[in-house]
């Protein structure tokens, strides 16, 4: 994605004046502005977010901002495209920085998953058992490849729901997960899938090195792509964080490791990590495995109950995309949004526009996830 340089004057401002002139913009636009603001997103940012939450929330929070003329998403392009497709046609969503992408989603690529798809109907008599579901940490075109498909986009809130909606209607249903082969495989493992009856579908193999006899026991089929900041945590941190405070909690998100996440105390989606903290008895030590700025905010949240909150691993695990939007190109974006508001003839840079082909049929994975997920205790 082509991001446009920003103008000297923006790149000049100090940390103070940017944030002095986004708030007199968000004055300026008043109801007609909604800023969305990730979990993972930088304290300097999120700071002007009307809703903040993880992927789930957004999504739902995205969908009901049914006023609002612009919706500034601080997060990355998949979430983007999210929002956009949930809006209304007259809603503009803007993404600050065009380059804050997602490693994982680009995991996924369209054409290999078609490729994916028709080496599934080759070896699979009954194709129709097989039921796509996309992390939505993945792009608007995989998301309308799982809406086709007859499938469901779902977050790591509310992945166990869907596989067991999956499953409640055809217990013989073969789910195809992408793109995380963790939060997959330790979803699946959860409800009691055993571990031989999942398979890994590598991309960048013949048939995606499964044999035609492991399709056939295959339960769940995962897509070999991971997220590189969950990746970063290893059961070597349990251990020596253990042996150096063995009273320690260790918490951890379900896009770790299949190994880090039988080691850890607890596992559980972003929203799952906060409410644990937020609830944690007072004294009691955490270890997190999960990006650097939501731990962060946790352990600030905490301390008046002494609680101590740090990442698993010792060191700064962020998400280096996300970090990409910044107070700079918040600051230019508010600036061109306000703008735009006053002369709707001047050029609005940065709009996340799904076409409306692609927008139909993510559209049809989104809200089947959101009616599960309406149904569902998170």
């Amino acid at each position: 994605m082509y991001q446009m340089p920003l103008p000297s004057e923006v790149n000049r401002m100090s940390e103070s004046e940017a944030a002095e002139r986004i708030w007199e913009y968000k004055k300026l636009l008043g109801p007609r502005l909604v800023v969305l603001g990730h979990h993972y997103q930088r304290d300097d940012v999120i700071q002007f977010s009307d809703f903040r939450g993880d992927s789930l929330k957004l999504s739902q929070q995205a969908a009901e901002q049914r006023e609002a003329d612009y919706i500034v998403f601080c997060g990355v392009h998949f979430m983007a495209e999210s929002a956009d497709i949930l809006t209304t046609d007259e809603q503009i969503v803007l993404l600050p920085d065009m380059t804050a992408g997602c490693s994982m989603a680009d995991m996924a690529d369209f054409d290999q998953v078609e490729e994916a798809w028709e080496v599934l109907e080759n070896n699979l008599p009954d194709i129709d058992k097989v039921i796509p579901v996309t992390y939505v940490n993945s792009s608007a075109e995989i998301k309308a490849f799982t809406g086709k498909h007859k499938g469901i986009c779902c977050t790591s809130s509310n992945c166990q729901a869907i596989f067991e909606t999956v499953w409640q209607k055809n217990p013989e249903a073969i789910i195809f997960f992408l793109p995380d082969e963790h939060l997959g495989r330790n979803t699946a493992h959860a409800m009691d899938v055993p571990l031989n009856r999942m398979r890994f579908y590598d991309p960048f193999e013949i048939d995606g090195a499964i044999t035609p006899e492991q399709f056939a026991n295959a339960k769940i089929i995962l897509w070999k792509g991971f997220c590189s900041v969950h990746g970063e945590f290893n059961v070597d941190q349990i251990e020596k964080i253990r042996s150096e405070d063995p009273a320690v909690n260790v918490i951890v998100h379900p896009e770790c490791t299949f190994d880090v996440v039988q080691a850890a105390d607890d596992s559980g989606s972003t929203s799952k990590i906060v409410k644990v903290i937020e609830a944690a008895e007072p004294g009691s030590n955490w270890a997190v495995g999960t990006e650097i700025n939501l731990i962060k905010r946790l352990a600030e949240q905490v301390k008046d109950k002494n609680i101590r909150v740090r990442s698993l691993s010792g060191k700064a695990c962020p998400c280096s995309t996300m970090y990409r939007i910044d107070l700079p190109h918040l600051t230019w974006i508010m600036q061109k949004v306000a703008q735009h508001s006053q002369d709707p003839s001047t050029t609005l840079p940065n709009q996340i526009k799904v076409d409306p082909e692609t927008r139909k049929w993510a559209k049809r994975a989104l809200d089947r996830m959101m009616d599960i997920s309406a149904k569902a205790v998170l």
